[in-house]
C-alpha cells in the first residue's frame, strides 16, 4: 500500500520557485527560461495529482508514473535547495559588510563559475525529464482538482478519542479473571510465575494490561510494579535499563546508567527487585527465541514468593515458550460493546440519539471491524461531527472491507481512516514510520522534524509553522492515529499503537528504512534512515550506507565520533540529522559542510565539550538540539550567522547565556534552557538582546538561577512562558512592583512547575497580558498559598490548571467574571478540590459557568 504524496510535493516545488530568494539566485545566474518552463509544466501536472493519488492504489500504472515524477520532484527540490543556501550565503555575507574567508560559506571549496554551470545544467535536466513525464499524463485520463488547505480541528474532549482506561469497554470479566490469577499463590511452588496474555493486534491487550495494573488490589499485593514496553527489540541490556527505570521510577536514568556495562547493569537491577514480591509487565512481545527469554528470566530470579510477569503478545509460539501458566485468550468484543464504543467516538454525549438512521449504520459498519476495538475506536473517530448519512455510507461500502486478510494484516478500518485523512496529514502521518515502534514522541520535536521536511506550508503564509504543526498534530489525535497523549502544559508526549505504525511504515515503504541485522535491503529509493539496532551499527558502516544517495533523514543513537563522520560526509542532501544519546566529545568539523541540514538532534551526550566553529556555516539549520550536553562549555562565536535557526534547547555549563551570540538569533522563536545547574543570569545583557521573533520560553532546572530580571519585559514578542523545576528562583526576588512602562510582553500562556520559592503569582511578571493570557498551569508549587484577586482581570483565560499545590485552600474573589474560562482542573489539592465541590464547596458559585471541570480525575 506504498504511497506517493506528489501533490504536496509538486506544490513545495512551486513555492520555492516562486520565492523571493530563489528568484534572486535565478535572475542573477540567468535561469529564468528554464525555470519558467518548468513553473509552466509542473502546472499543469499539479491539478490532476489528487485525482492520481486516490487511482494509484489500484492502478500500478500511475504508481509508476508518480514514482517518476516523485524522484525528477525530489531533484528538483535538491538544486531549489542549493539555490535558497546560496540566497542564504548572500544574505550573512550583506549582514557582515563584506564577502571575507569568514562568510563566504558553502561554496568557498568551489569554483563560483563552475557551480553556476552546474546548477544550471541540473535545471535544464529536471525541466526536460519533466516535460517528458507530463507527456503521459494524458494516457490516464486524469481529472483536475482543487485541493482544501484548511485545517479542520474536531473539538472534543482530547481523554474521549482514545478511550482512557476507566472508559475501556466491555473488558471487565477479563480484569476479573486476570487478577484473580496474579492474586493466588503459584501452584507450582515457583517464587516466579508467568501469565501471558494472547490476542491479534488491535483487541486491547496493552489497554486491559493497564486496567489490571492500575488495580487497587494489585497495588496492595505487590510490592513493586513494573511496566516495559518490549516490541520486536528483544535486547537484554535494553531491556534491563528499561526494568531499573521502572522500578526506581526515574526520568533521569539515561544520565546514571546508560553506559553501564552488562554485569554492573545486572547488579543493579537484581538490587532493585531482590527479596521484593513483584510485578511486572512486559508489554508487546514478539521474541519467540527461548534462549533469549530464559536468560531474561534468569535475571529477574531471586524475588519474592509470589512476584509475577505478565506478557501481552500476539503470538502463540511466544505464550507458550515463556508461560508457566495457561496462556489467556483474549476474544474480540461483542457487537453491542463495539457499537456503545463507537457510538462514544462518533458523537458527542447524548447526541446520537438525534440520528438514528446514523446510528443504524454505524452498527452495520460496526459488524465489519470483527471486535476488535482499535478499528472500531479509529472509524468512530474519523466519522466524528460527520451528520451527511453518504459520509457514513462511503466508509460502509469503501471496497477495502473485502480486500483478503492475514491475521497479521493491516486493519482494514485503518487503511479507510487513513484514506479518510486530507493530503498534508497524510503526508505528516507517514512522516512517523521513520520512528521505531514504541518510540514516546515529543510534540516540540515531532513539529520541528515536519518543519525540517517543508511538510508544514501555512497556504496564507502567515501562520507560522509551529502553530500550524499543532493543528495538524491535533487533527491526527482527535482522528486516534497516536494513544497514550499526555499534556506536560507545553508540550505532549504520545505514542502510536504498532498497527498504526504498521500502516505509516506500509505507506511509506518505498522511503523510510530501520534496518535490521541479516537482511538485505534494496535502497536506491530510501530518503529517510532509522538504526536502533545495536549488530546493526556493529557492522562496517561505509558499506551500510553504500548506494544511498537521496537520503534526508538519520536517526541514530548512540554513535561514536567516526560513525558521526560518515554520517556527514556520506549524506550532504540531509536535513535531519538525530545523533541523540551519543559519546563524542568534539562534534567533526565537516558539520558544516552539510549546507541543506535544518534540525540537528544532539540530546544527552553527555562528553560533548564544544561545538566546532564550522556549524556556524549551516545558514539552513532551523532547529539544534544540545538538551542534556551537561558538559557543553560553550557555544561558537559566529551563531549570528545561522540566520535560519528558530528553535533552541540547551544545556551547558554557563553562568549566563551571551547576548552576541543567542541574543543576535532574528529568526530564534523556542529557545529551551534546561538543565544548566551553573547558570546566576539569562543573559549577560538583557537590554541588548536582538530576540525580536522569539515567542517561546522555557527555563528549567537552573538550580542557581535567583530571580528574572525585569528587563525579560524587552522581549516583546514574547507569547508563551514556562519556568520549572528552579529550586532556588524567587520571582517576587524584587517585590511585586508594576512597571509603568507601556512596553512588555503579552503572554498567551504561562507555565510554572515545581517552583518551591513560589508563594504567590508575580504580578509583574503578567502585567502586560490581562488581555491576552489563554492558559495558566502551575505545578507542584507546595508553597504556593493563595492566588490573587487581580486574576480576575484576566479576561481572555480559557484554561487553568492547578496540580500538586496543597497549600491552596480557595479560588480567587471575582473569578465568575471570566466567561471565557472553558476548562478548570484540580489535581492533588485537597483544600481547593474541597472548596470547588458542586455540593458543598464555598468556590462552587465562582465556576459554575466553567464547561469542563476536573477534580482530581473525575470529570464534574
Amino acid at each position: 500500500m506504498a504511497e506517493i504524496f506528489m501533490y504536496n510535493i509538486a506544490e513545495s516545488v512551486l513555492k520555492k520557485l516562486g520565492s523571493l530568494a530563489v528568484q534572486e539566485v535565478i535572475l542573477a545566474w540567468g535561469l529564468e527560461a528554464d525555470c519558467e518552463k518548468l513553473e509552466e509544466v509542473l502546472s499543469t501536472i499539479k491539478a490532476v495529482l489528487l485525482d492520481a493519488e486516490q487511482k494509484q492504489v489500484k492502478n500500478h500504472r500511475i504508481q509508476d508514473w508518480l514514482g517518476k515524477l516523485r524522484d525528477v520532484l525530489c531533484a528538483a527540490e535538491d538544486v531549489l535547495d542549493d539555490f535558497e543556501c546560496e540566497a542564504l550565503r548572500r544574505q550573512v555575507a550583506a549582514n557582515q559588510g563584506s564577502t571575507s574567508r569568514k562568510v563566504r560559506g558553502f561554496f568557498s571549496s568551489s569554483n563560483p563559475v563552475a557551480f553556476r554551470l552546474r546548477m544550471g545544467h541540473k535545471i535544464k535536466k529536471i525541466r526536460e525529464r519533466i516535460v517528458e513525464i507530463a507527456s503521459l499524463k494524458s494516457s490516464f485520463e486524469l481529472t483536475e482538482g482543487v485541493h482544501d488547505t484548511s485545517v479542520e480541528i474536531r473539538e472534543r474532549e482530547m481523554t474521549h478519542s482514545f478511550v482512557h482506561a476507566e472508559d475501556v469497554i466491555g473488558r471487565e470479566a477479563d480484569k476479573e479473571i486476570i487478577i484473580e490469577h496474579l492474586t493466588e499463590n503459584p501452584s507450582n511452588g515457583e517464587s516466579l510465575s508467568v501469565i501471558p496474555i494472547v490476542g491479534i493486534g488491535g483487541l486491547g491487550k496493552t489497554a486491559l494490561a493497564k486496567l489490571v495494573y492500575n488495580d487497587e488490589r494489585v497495588e496492595r499485593y505487590f510490592e513493586l510494579k513494573m511496566w516495559i514496553c518490549v516490541s520486536d527489540d528483544f535486547n537484554i541490556k535494553k531491556l534491563m535499563e528499561k526494568i531499573i527505570k521502572s522500578a526506581i521510577n526515574s526520568t533521569t536514568f539515561g544520565e546514571n546508567y546508560s553506559s553501564l556495562e552488562l554485569d554492573q547493569l545486572q547488579r543493579v537491577m537484581r538490587e532493585q527487585i531482590s527479596e521484593k514480591k513483584y510485578f511486572l509487565v512486559l508489554d508487546d512481545v514478539w521474541n519467540d527465541d527461548r534462549t533469549k527469554w530464559n536468560e531474561l528470566k534468569e535475571l529477574l530470579r531471586g524475588c519474592a514468593y509470589g512476584s509475577k510477569i505478565m506478557v501481552t503478545t500476539r503470538s502463540k509460539v511466544v505464550a507458550s515458550i515463556v508461560g508457566t501458566a495457561p496462556a489467556y485468550n483474549l476474544s474480540g468484543l461483542p457487537d453491542d460493546k463495539c457499537l456503545s464504543l463507537f457510538l462514544r467516538c462518533a458523537f458527542n454525549e447524548g447526541q446520537e440519539k438525534l440520528y438514528p438512521n446514523l446510528v443504524k449504520i454505524g452498527s452495520e459498519i460496526v459488524k465489519k471491524c470483527g471486535g476488535v476495538p482499535l478499528a472500531v475506536r479509529t472509524v468512530g473517530t474519523q466519522l466524528f461531527l460527520k451528520t451527511d448519512e453518504a459520509d457514513w455510507n462511503l466508509v460502509k461500502e469503501s471496497d477495502i472491507w473485502e480486500l483478503d486478510q492475514n491475521p497479521n494484516d493491516i486493519l482494514p478500518a485503518l487503511r479507510i481512516s487513513y484514506q479518510q485523512l486530507p493530503s498534508y496529514l497524510k503526508q505528516c502521518f507517514a512522516s512517523c514510520s521513520v520512528f521505531p515502534k514504541d518510540y514516546e514522541f515529543n510534540s516540540l520535536k515531532l513539529i520541528q522534524f515536519w518543519m525540517a521536511h517543508g511538510l508544514l506550508q501555512s497556504p496564507d503564509q502567515v501562520q507560522l509553522p509551529e502553530y500550524l504543526g499543532l493543528k495538524y498534530l491535533k487533527e491526527l489525535f482527535s482522528r486516534c492515529f497516536f494513544q497514550d497523549i499526555e499534556d506536560c502544559s507545553f508540550y505532549f508526549v504520545f505514542k502510536m499503537h504498532d498497527l498504526v505504525h504498521d500502516l505509516a511504515q506500509s505507506v511509506a515503504q518505498r522511503e523510510s528504512l530501520i534496518p535490521k541485522s541479516g537482511r538485505h535491503y534494496s535502497c536506491k529509493r530510501v530518503r529517510h534512515l532509522t538504526f536502533f539496532d545495536p549488530e546493526v551499527l556493529s557492522k562496517d558502516p561505509r558499506k551500510l550506507f553504500h548506494d544511498l544517495d537521496h537520503v534526508q533523514t538519520i536517526l541514530i543513537a548512540g554513535v561514536s565520533k567516526s560513525l558521526a563522520q560518515v554520517c556527514i560526509s556520506g549524506f550532504q542532501n540531509l536535513r535531519v540529522l538525530d545523533l541523540a544519546w551519543s559519546t563524542f566529545e568534539v562534534l567533526p568539523r565537516s558539520i558544516g559542510t552539510l549546507k541543506h541540514l535544518r534540525y540537528l538532534d544532539l540530546t544527552n551526550n553527555v562528553k560533548i565539550r564544544r561545538l566546532p566553529s564550522s556549524i556556524c556555516n549551516l545558514q539552513s539549520l532551523q532547529t539544534l538540539i544540545l538538551s542534556g550536553c551537561e558538559e557543553l562549555e560553550g557555544l561558537p562565536r559566529n551563531m549570528k550567522c545561522m540566520i535560519s535557526l528558530s528553535f533552541l534547547w540547551i544545556t551547558a555549563k554557563l553562568r549566563f547565556l551571551p547576548s552576541n551570540r543567542i541574543g543576535c538569533l532574528q529568526s530564534l522563536r523556542t529557545l529551551g534552557i534546561g538543565g544548566c545547574g551553573n547558570l546566576e543570569h539569562l543573559f549577560d545583557d538583557m537590554i541588548g538582546l536582538n530576540l525580536i521573533a522569539l515567542r517561546t520560553l522555557v527555563v528549567g532546572g537552573c538550580r542557581n538561577l535567583i530571580y528574572l530580571p525585569h528587563d525579560i519585559k524587552y522581549l516583546t514578542a514574547l507569547e508563551n512562558l514556562t519556568i520549572a523545576t528552579c529550586e532556588n528562583l524567587d520571582l517576587l526576588i524584587d517585590g511585586n512592583v508594576v512597571d509603568n512602562e507601556h512596553c512588555g510582553f503579552k503572554l498567551k500562556t504561562l507555565s510554572l512547575h515545581e517552583l518551591p520559592l513560589l508563594v504567590a503569582l508575580p504580578r509583574w511578571l503578567l502585567q502586560w497580558s490581562a488581555c491576552s493570557l489563554e492558559s495558566i498551569a502551575i505545578w507542584r508549587c507546595h508553597n504556593l498559598v493563595m492566588l490573587p484577586e487581580w486574576l480576575q482581570d484576566f479576561i481572555s483565560l480559557q484554561k487553568l490548571d492547578i496540580l500538586g499545590c496543597p497549600g491552596l485552600s480557595s479560588l480567587p474573589i471575582g473569578l465568575h467574571r471570566l466567561t471565557s474560562l472553558r476548562k478548570l482542573t484540580v489535581e492533588d489539592c485537597p483544600a481547593l478540590a474541597e472548596s470547588c465541590n458542586p455540593e458543598t464547596g464555598k468556590d462552587w458559585p465562582q465556576i459554575a459557568h466553567v464547561s469542563e471541570i476536573y477534580l482530581d480525575g473525575i470529570k464534574i
